[in-house]
């Protein structure tokens, strides 16, 4: 095999160059902050191939757009300092032990152990403190949210729709 062979050889089997992310300029943010709201969601998509250097996930328009603008911040006045990115990870990892599924669940549904959710009911008001496993109300465990507030109210109640984490009929 030849040097000229060898070496376009080598660049064959290499990986494609990483896409360019074009710099945007702070006199552009403004503008393309507000044009998000009114672009069409194909327009959207092609900037988040040019902003991010790939396909656009199929999440919902304002996903897409939230996202697209922190980007475009992120790219005209700098992203996260690395030792900020760095204690976020540390953070992170010591509240969940690096368990990337248990993160996820205490950071969308569960909250964190020490909360004390309070609701008023008939005239009382109810204190109930989230612990890791479970709930206390009373100076007693409970396992749901729901099982209090059956206690409290001697009927069938979504737990988290009667301490009002979420919407009842299971909107967010």
């Amino acid at each position: 095999m030849t040097r000229r062979s060898t070496a376009k050889a080598r660049q064959h089997d290499a990986a494609p160059p990483a896409p360019t992310i074009p710099k945007v300029p702070p006199a552009q943010v403004l503008p393309r902050l507000a044009a998000l709201k009114t672009a069409p969601i194909a327009q959207l998509k092609q900037q988040w191939r040019e902003l991010f250097g790939k396909e656009p996930p199929p999440f919902s328009r304002s996903y897409i757009t939230s996202r697209l603008a922190y980007r475009i911040q992120e790219l005209a006045y700098g992203g996260l300092k690395p030792e900020t990115r760095a204690r976020l990870e540390a953070l992170g990892e010591h509240l969940d032990g690096g368990n990337v599924v248990l993160r996820r669940i205490r950071a969308d549904s569960r909250p964190l152990p020490g909360t004390r959710l309070i609701r008023e009911h008939d005239g009382v008001q109810h204190v109930v403190t989230v612990r890791a496993d479970d709930f206390e109300y009373e100076g007693r465990p409970y396992r749901s949210l729901s099982a209090i507030a059956r206690h409290i109210t001697g009927t069938r109640w979504n737990g988290w729709a009667f301490f009002g984490l979420r919407q009842p009929g299971g909107g967010a």
